[in-house]
């Protein structure tokens, strides 16, 4: 262990649980500090890393108690700060939109949450860490924000602005499967430093980031993604029945239970397929040219959900196992409105696709199990966000935490191994080695 003074210490702004901080502790940094709104999650966080202090609340409120805290307990600056914003707030309404409607006398009501970043910069521009990583959803890049001088400005180029010429570095959209996760899960993560070493290294390369270590088509000194097959294919086998839903020896490998109607859809759903395409099971006809859905541009350009896919077989007129719905006044049953990607199956030998808060609802985006009649489990969903590979608990006092703050949790979180792997290299440009401690 290093000693108190040569310690790496780091602060974790809007933390939730504190899954990506799992990458920093395995890195060997410290963190001393953490502040997160929602008090399940700042409990949770707590839980796990007894040793940092946790500010619960509101992030404009506990801004200046937080720098005011920092220094009076410690003498250095961090070494870093991790950021990560909620993303549920960044607009898809673009400047030039945006811009336009100012001039025309219109100010279009925006996300608050955006505006968060401002605090955080204030913490930032304060505590000067060496290394800043900010992780947000790749359209951050494009999202506007009102500053505090009434200004309209990209959140990007006010994040550049404000640690001007102190700090280098670039916001990058990342795939976390390119370094090892078995999830596609896109990120913008822009990383700052104001060291020397940091400073050349991104004169040299235009990047902070480490390598990519997966591609789907590897070379000789990458690996392959890691798929589902890899993750999870040797966990028990689960069905979404009563009785069969769960397992004994992994608590949390645990799935909801699904009505007989939407069962019908999934088991006659094949890997890879969505049930909207599902063919006949009528055992005197099993036609296998029925239409199958997609998605049309209306006249404005833009993708919706064909609405003309059929419900019934068009040989033998019989129902097909389709997602449907019951008109309440009619009584008919129609096709769900829905892409593709509902009620999909996943396929064994590809990585996830990006993992939500709602993963556990047979309806999300491509989220069936590749061969169960079932959709994910919790244990699945922290396997695929790379949480069981360190040591984390999502107990507290000795009971697990609400279902759904679990799911929060993985899908509003950074992959702990991408967190690790940034920080092993920023270590790396600095010139440091840490013992890897999961």
């Amino acid at each position: 262990m290093p000693s108190k003074d040569k310690e790496l210490i780091a602060l974790s702004l809007f933390s939730s649980s504190g899954i990506g901080d799992l990458g920093l502790r395995a890195s060997g940094i410290k963190t001393v500090m953490a502040c997160e709104l929602v008090k399940e999650r700042a409990s949770l966080f707590s839980a796990n890393f007894p040793d940092a202090e946790m500010f619960q609340g509101d992030i404009w409120a506990l801004c200046d108690i937080i720098i005011k805290k920092y220094r009076k307990l410690y003498k250095k600056p961090p070494f870093l700060i991790l950021a990560t914003p909620p993303c549920q707030g960044m607009s898809s309404n673009g400047m030039g939109t945006l811009l336009r409607n100012l001039k025309e006398g219109k100010r279009t009501k925006m996300d608050e949450r955006n505006r968060l970043i401002i605090p955080a910069m204030k913490i930032i521009k304060a505590l000067k860490p060496k290394w800043v990583i900010i992780e947000n959803v790749p359209k951050m890049q494009e999202t506007p924000i009102i500053d505090e001088n009434n200004n309209l400005v990209n959140i990007i180029d006010y994040i550049k602005e404000e640690l001007g010429s102190s700090y280098a570095g670039c916001p990058e959209v990342v795939d976390a499967a390119d370094y090892g996760v078995p999830q596609h899960r896109k990120r913008l993560i822009t990383i700052m430093t104001r060291t020397a070493a940091g400073k050349r290294a991104y004169s040299q390369h235009h990047s902070l980031l480490p390598q990519p270590t997966n591609f789907k088509e590897p070379g000789l000194f990458t690996q392959p993604y890691k798929t589902l097959r890899e993750a999870i294919g040797n966990l028990p086998r689960l069905e979404a029945t009563e009785g069969a839903n769960f397992c004994d020896e992994i608590p949390l490998h645990r799935v909801p239970v699904l009505d007989n109607i939407k069962l019908t859809w999934i088991r006659n759903t094949p890997e890879g397929q969505t049930a909207l395409n599902n063919q006949c099971i009528n055992p005197e006809c099993m036609c296998q040219e029925n239409p199958s859905h997609g998605s049309k541009k209306d006249k404005n350009g833009v993708n919706r959900a064909k609405e003309d896919t059929p419900l019934y077989c068009v040989k033998c007129g019989s129902l097909l196992p389709r997602p449907y719905v019951i008109d309440k006044n009619s009584g008919e049953k129609r096709l769900m409105k829905a892409f593709t990607s509902a009620y999909k199956r996943m396929n064994w030998d590809e990585p996830a696709s990006t993992l939500t808060q709602n993963f556990q609802y047979a309806c999300s985006d491509n989220k069936i199990h590749p061969s169960q009649n079932r959709v994910l489990s919790l244990w699945e969903g922290i396997v695929l966000q790379t949480i069981a590979d360190y040591d984390f608990s999502f107990e507290i006092d000795g009971r697990y935490v609400n279902d759904s703050i679990i799911r929060d949790t993985i899908g509003e979180s950074i992959p702990p191994h991408l967190t690790e792997l940034m920080c092993r290299h920023i270590l790396n440009l600095s010139g440091m080695t840490r013992n890897k401690s999961k």
